[in-house]
């Protein structure tokens, strides 16, 4: 789970001051120190210095009051000098944070099983080890959040389902930021429900920094992975860069369920003392047999996909301050029905096309924002889209004689203005996105929203309240595909959402409790139905509304009992329930309904001795809807529910020194369940390792 570190008695000395785009969250919970002067910083978990919206630039507001150096500390994140956002009290937002020390210690393979910790997250799992994984927030779907790399988006229009295959390893991460609820104003149409940010890894400990690591596993597993960087650690202007690799494999933990596949990441930052320019490049590459992962009436299904992406940006400061971002995804994906067989076969080939400019300035009144961006998404394929003249069919590469002969685009501009002003205890910040989209019929749709937080004089409790609105566009899938399964609806309309949230943190001497609240009325909800049990599904509209509840209670061990082994507990709990308003019947919904009823988390830090720790992670779940039984392969008319399930992870970790030993075993009690209809997840999974840093 993620954690809120505490610290007593440190506090940090900054020098010169950066700010970086690439933080789409800030979340800093601790005294800092600015030369002789000591300011308590007050995290508002806003976005900060994102291309989309340079809105949330942190600077310390003119009536900000000082305090001295015994003021009392609150939770922080991890901070570095190449990363230092100033005057956090600005939009009322609560953000999840997972910091490197917390993936790190989580016992966990992939960014997605360290996700499935935080109890307002649903990751639903098809195959092993992270190998494909849906994400979603707050009940929505996989296809309702943004998802970006140090600020830069990654989403991929064909399908939400590989939206999570990242080209770099946990060891490369320096947090994850997690902001729930609607954002269309901050991130664009694609935060429907949430967003996801990962931050990569901008300063090393040393000059010159490298890591080696191998691991093996249950069911054939086997992991190799390095990292190499290069940069100047004292000084605050100058190059980094860095380059990382990954291979795993796995013969798979049920017929048909092997896989094997790589990663690579290289980034690059030269900073002076008023422009940062930065790039970044990855690669994905996934081949793995998918039992029954897309239908239970066929066990034999297979899929590759590769991932490619490329982004840089350039930022400059000043009494205005500049951001400019462009950036190049692209996905492919092979799929097979029957594997090694031309039944059933895709061929896809996604492409988007990303450019964004923005700019804010700092008045008497509060600081303002503006800016635009132009994203242009394409695909060719063999199922999705509009069919092409044969003439301008396209060869797919390494397939001989077969081509892409479908093809649909759509470009998206939109453009944001943000405003954001503190007067005493309270910060109001309110703006609007403008946005037009080739594909729809309106020429411009608005999509305001507003955040308001107060903080208490003492900073150890603050509430916060918000409403917004949000689009989000069907996927090439929603509207495309056609299988003997699934059928695709052209004439679907874009989802829209007013999303309320309202919340509260208070942050005690040796504890600290989280609470969310949100309502969420939606209108064109995209879901994938069965209207009988011989039907195929269908991409369909309709209605809903949801609500949800959250409690996150964190408790210094050390602190309470005096007992050192005992490092750190924390209990969550996460309600939702979902109306549907529709009078239309229907037999099965296959994503939107199947959201989690309850969810409760628990997680339990031990230190046995200086090197020698220990991390408990208990994931209680109950989810709504239901599957339908198949028998042989064949379904039948027979619904059975999800259920509750529950599972148990640990991680043991030896570090004496350079070296660092781990064992990691997930489902101890080799619970068998389904997230999805028709994939059974294994038993007990277990992970051996070692990694030294170079």
């Amino acid at each position: 789970m993620f954690t809120f570190r505490q610290k007593k008695k440190e506090v940090l000395t900054f020098r010169r001051f950066r700010r970086a785009n690439w933080a789409l969250f800030s979340c800093l919970h601790r005294e800092v120190r600015i030369g002789v002067l000591s300011i308590a910083m007050l995290s508002t978990a806003a976005p900060c210095l994102k291309a989309k919206t340079p809105t949330a630039v942190c600077l310390i507001p003119d009536d900000t009051p000082t305090e001295t150096s015994d003021t009392t500390l609150l939770s922080e994140a991890d901070v570095t000098t190449s990363h230092v956002l100033l005057g956090l009290d600005i939009p009322a937002r609560q953000v999840t944070t997972l910091t490197r020390t917390e993936l790190a210690a989580a016992g966990v393979a992939s960014i997605n099983d360290v996700l499935k910790t935080a109890e307002n997250i649903d990751v639903r799992q098809r195959g092993g080890f992270g190998i494909q994984s849906d994400i979603s927030i707050n009940g929505g779907t996989f296809d309702q959040i943004a998802i970006f790399i140090n600020g830069i988006p990654y989403n991929n229009p064909q399908t939400g389902h590989n939206a999570a295959d990242f080209p770099f390893n946990l060891d490369d991460i320096e947090r994850i930021e997690v902001l729930e609820g609607a954002a269309a104003r901050l991130f664009g149409s694609q935060a429907f429900s949430g967003a996801i940010n990962v931050v990569t890894k901008k300063k090393e400990k040393h000059d010159k920094t490298a890591l080696l690591a191998l691991e093996g596993g249950s069911y054939g597993y086997m992991n190799a992975h390095g990292r190499a960087a290069i940069g100047n650690v004292g000084a605050t202007q100058g190059f980094h860069t860095s380059i990382s690799g990954m291979f795993q494999r796995s013969d798979g933990a049920v017929d048909n369920g092997d896989f094997e596949g790589g990663k690579l990441f290289w980034q690059g930052r030269y900073t002076t003392s008023n422009v940062r320019m930065q790039a970044q490049a990855g690669l994905t590459a996934n081949d793995f047999g998918a039992n029954t992962f897309y239908s239970p009436a066929n066990n034999r299904q297979w899929e590759a996909t590769r991932r490619y992406s490329a982004a840089m940006s350039l930022q400059t400061e000043g009494r205005i301050h500049l951001n400019t971002q462009l950036s190049w995804n692209r996905c492919t994906d092979h799929y097979q029905w029957k594997r090694d067989t031309p039944v059933g076969e895709n061929f896809n080939r996604s492409d988007v096309f990303d450019i964004g400019m923005g700019m804010w300035v700092k008045t008497p009144l509060g600081r303002t924002a503006i800016g635009g961006e132009v994203r242009h998404e394409r695909i060719l394929s063999r199922n999705l889209g509009k069919p092409l003249p044969e003439n301008q069919w396209i060869d797919i590469p390494g397939q001989n004689g077969l081509q892409y002969n479908r093809k649909d685009e759509r470009t998206n501009v939109s453009y944001h203005l943000e405003h954001i002003a503190t007067w005493r205890r309270i910060t109001v910040s309110t703006g609007a996105l403008l946005q037009y989209n080739s594909a729809l019929k309106q020429r411009f749709g608005i999509y305001p929203g507003i955040d308001l937080s107060y903080r208490s004089r003492d900073r150890h409790w603050r509430l916060f309240a918000s409403w917004n609105k949000s689009l989000r566009l069907p996927t090439f899938t929603d509207l495309w595909y056609k299988s003997p399964s699934q059928e695709g609806n052209t004439d679907l309309q874009p989802e829209q959402n007013s999303a309320f949230r309202l919340g509260t943190d208070y942050y005690g001497r040796s504890w600290q409790l989280h609470a969310k609240a949100f309502y969420n009325h939606a209108t064109d909800m995209i879901d994938w139905v069965m209207y009988s049990p011989t039907d195929v599904y269908h991409a369909a509209n309709f209605s809903l509304d949801g609500y949800g509840v959250s409690l996150l209670l964190k408790l210094d061990l050390r602190e309470l009992t005096g007992f050192r082994p005992l490092k750190e507990l924390q209990l969550a709990y996460a309600y939702q329930y979902q109306h549907r308003r529709d009078d239309t019947p229907i037999f099965r919904s296959n994503y939107a309904m199947e959201y989690l009823r309850h969810k409760a988390t628990a997680s339990l830090d031990i230190e046995f001795t200086k090197t020698i720790h220990a991390r408990l992670n208990l994931r209680i779940q109950h989810r709504n809807g239901s599957y339908q039984v198949y028998e042989n392969l064949v379904p039948t008319n027979r619904l059975e529910p999800y259920g509750t399930h529950a599972v148990l992870d640990t991680r043991l970790t030896w570090c004496p020194g350079k070296y660092e030993v781990f064992a990691d075993f997930q489902n101890i009690t080799a619970h068998r369940y389904a997230d999805i209809a028709g994939v059974w997840q294994p038993g007990c999974l277990f992970r051996l390792g070692i990694q030294r840093c170079l």
